[in-house]
């Protein structure tokens, strides 16, 4: 039973919102928990289920097929509910202050252990639902083994100071913010718990940045020199950057980019970061893209190349490729694996990401580097393989690439995904193509947020 009622609240507009009281039920991919109010249902962010809550609606309207709402009390706490380890991202909070929270923790109320357990009932769901199959995985922590009691051990305990990467937007009064959820609301921070320290320790929310619209960071987990991003608003000219790269700390490389454009103007230092993974140097240009955590880059290769190996499909000689390569996080060891008699074939669509590529193996004659779309690659130049690595963006890889790969005859591939929902639609197309899906193992590498990343080994049926 629901019990609507109508209160003056921050709200974006300013309009009246209502806040209604429901019995949270189970979660649903994309972090939110479903409710009920009169048949109609609620996607309610911010909660545990088995809670009864009281929620605000964010997104509603007697037209729409479900609305949205936010935790802005609760009545009767799930034993799984912890306090919030951010108080901008606490949604009861937030909205006791009156506004939204931020985006980007939206499960720190829930403990480590459950929410790896919510990850994995979505993950089976989608399994279930789009590719007809029945399974349970563990989520993985991104680190195993035992702590060993030092700072960076107790964060990772805590889910906390993970993040290589960070995105803020800027305030009209040109402090570091970010957004709330679904809302162009930015709220100002003055720190980042989910990030390494060294994002932290650079203090941006203490610098004036009036003129720009964005501020990317990228701080690699080896310790390296950090990069600041930053994007200029339209007149912003070199006075004021000059200003805003005096207040910047300066053993920090600093540039401008273009987010449209995805050009990058060096103002101090490097345009570029060094990063470490599995033994090989890396290096990611901009916003070239990187696995997120800190560990990430070990554990997926780890992964991969264990599928492979363990299966018999990566070994000297081998014939492979690396698909949505990036920089080349998988290109690299999977080079490693095959040696010189071997061939890696690595195709990443973006020009930048590609250079980089093309500059971390450009001491391995046997990896051949093509910056093209995937789907033109295997149409235009067919080839037979050995196995494959594929890691797609979170849209996935799609029907007609999925096609093009079964065609293209490997033993078996390895798919890295970081999302369910198009991890299995795809598993759906592999196996209406006669494959099967041999293993599969997930990882929580987003602490106190709803996403997950997978590592799958697909093999022919037959």
């Amino acid at each position: 039973m629901t019990h609507p009622s109508s209160t003056d609240s921050s709200l974006p507009d300013s309009q009246a919102s209502t806040d209604l009281v429901v019995d949270v039920g189970p979660i649903a991919h994309g972090g939110h928990f479903v409710a009920r109010h009169e048949g109609r249902v609620i996607f309610v962010r911010h909660a545990v289920p088995g809670e009864k809550v009281r929620i605000r609606l964010t997104d509603s309207g007697e037209a729409s097929r479900f609305w949205r709402a936010d935790v802005v009390e609760v009545l009767e706490a799930s034993p799984d509910r912890t306090r919030h380890f951010w108080s901008l991202a606490d949604s009861v909070a937030a909205w006791r202050k009156g506004g939204p929270p931020v985006g980007g923790a939206e499960l720190g109320h829930v403990t480590l252990q459950r929410q790896r357990q919510l990850k994995s009932e979505v993950l089976a769901e989608q399994l279930k639902r789009l590719a007809g199959v029945e399974l349970h995985v563990e989520v993985e922590a991104a680190r195993g083994g035992d702590p060993v009691p030092d700072d960076g051990d107790r964060l990772d305990e805590a889910g906390l100071g993970w993040r290589t990467r960070a995105s803020f937007a800027v305030t009209p009064e040109g402090r570091l913010g970010m957004h709330a959820h679904r809302s162009d609301v930015v709220i100002p921070v003055h720190e980042m718990p989910l990030a390494l320290p060294a994002i932290n320790e650079l203090r941006l929310w203490d610098v004036d940045l009036r003129g720009i619209s964005r501020v990317e960071v990228a701080a690699p987990a080896n310790g390296s020199r950090p990069l600041i991003l930053l994007a200029p608003e339209p007149g912003t000219d070199a006075k004021r950057l000059n200003r805003i790269l005096a207040q910047l700390p300066h053993d920090s490389s600093v540039a401008s980019f273009d987010p449209v454009r995805g050009e990058v103007l060096q103002l101090r230092g490097r345009t570029w970061v060094q990063e470490s993974a599995a033994g090989h140097e890396y290096r990611v240009t901009g916003e070239g893209f990187w696995q997120i955590h800190k560990d990430a880059p070990e554990a997926l290769v780890g992964a991969v190349t264990g599928f492979l190996n363990g299966g018999g499909y990566l070994g000297p000689g081998s014939t492979v490729a690396d698909l949505y390569a990036g920089a080349g996080l998988f290109t690299a060891p999977l080079a490693e694996a095959v040696g010189v008699t071997g061939s890696v074939l690595s195709v990443e669509g973006s020009p930048g990401t590609s250079r980089d590529a093309r500059k971390n193996l450009h001491g391995e004659p046997h990896v051949e580097i093509v910056q093209s779309k995937v789907e033109r690659v295997l149409r235009q130049r067919p080839r037979t393989f050995d196995s494959l690595v594929i890691d797609p963006p979170r849209a996935g890889a799609g029907k007609a690439v999925v096609s093009q790969l079964i065609d293209s005859g490997p033993r078996a591939i390895a798919y890295v995904s970081c999302d369910p929902a198009s991890f299995a639609r795809d598993l759906g197309y592999f196996r209406n193509g006669g494959w099967r899906l041999e293993s599969l193992r997930a990882f929580d590498l987003y602490p106190h947020t709803h996403h997950l990343e997978t590592v799958a080994l697909l093999v022919p049926a037959a």
